[in-house]
């Protein structure tokens, strides 16, 4: 059997003596290889390890995929219960608590625990608001595009302002209401488990402009972390592994 495979083998290289070589196959267009000017999604899912970054994209033409209702919800529930978001939540208490912020919740493990199941409580309801519910029903996109490129003057500029302005599903720039409703509707709701004399109107109105003055402080943050993490730590953006 072995000599008769190695007779057809070689009969089957002298018949192919002469020949042209066969045209080698084209590589189809989903295997080529990226082009390494191209700009790559260098943003970390969580800042420091603990603050949720999960709706940061670059703002290039192949990331700007419309989002699908489900892929709305879906980041919404991350934004919730990723560890990270309870990390950030436990954080935010313990700065409260060493600033003696909302100081009707007094001081010791007690109120701590309160303030930290505030802000869990926060987490969800401004979560489901801001990047499920309304941009669901009004057809924006929540996530924020890191622009990357332009003088930093511009770029903080962009980002603060990405708290007032975002983009239709469409691509279109609109009116931010996720954003702004979204923070409102969340501290109206805060009023159910906040101390007594936090719910006032007015302080929902101050927590509200303090959460969107933070909202955009965020943005910055977001816009520069990937260049930060470059220039400390010499991090390439997206290398691959072993480079």
């Amino acid at each position: 059997m072995g000599l008769l495979l190695a007779f057809v083998a070689g009969a089957g290289s002298a018949a192919g003596q002469g020949k042209p070589d066969a045209p080698k196959p084209k590589t189809p267009p989903d295997s080529q290889p990226a082009d390494s000017n191209a700009q790559q999604d260098d943003n970390p899912k969580r800042i420091l390890g603990i603050i949720p970054n999960f709706q940061t994209k670059n703002d290039i033409p192949a990331e700007r995929k419309p989002m699908t209702v489900r892929e709305k919800y879906a980041l919404a529930w991350h934004q919730s219960v990723d560890i990270s978001a309870h990390f950030g939540d436990a954080f935010q208490a313990a700065l409260q608590q060493a600033s003696d912020g909302q100081p009707h919740y007094g001081q010791g493990w007690g109120p701590y625990a309160q303030r930290f199941g505030a802000a869990e409580a926060d987490q969800v309801t401004s979560a489901f608001f801001i990047f499920g519910f309304l941009p669901h029903v009004l057809h924006d996109d929540p996530r924020f595009f890191r622009k990357a490129k332009g003088s930093p003057w511009y770029r903080v500029r962009y980002a603060a302002t990405r708290t007032v302005i975002t983009r239709t599903d469409s691509g279109n720039p609109t009116f931010n209401t996720p954003q702004v409703l979204g923070q409102l509707l969340q501290q109206s709701i805060s009023t159910a488990y906040y101390p007594e004399q936090d719910r006032t109107v007015g302080r929902v109105f101050q927590n509200w402009g303090t959460n969107l003055a933070y909202n955009s402080a965020y943005n910055v943050l977001k816009e520069f972390y990937p260049d930060f993490l470059r220039i400390v730590f010499h991090k390439r953006p997206n290398s691959a592994p072993g480079k």
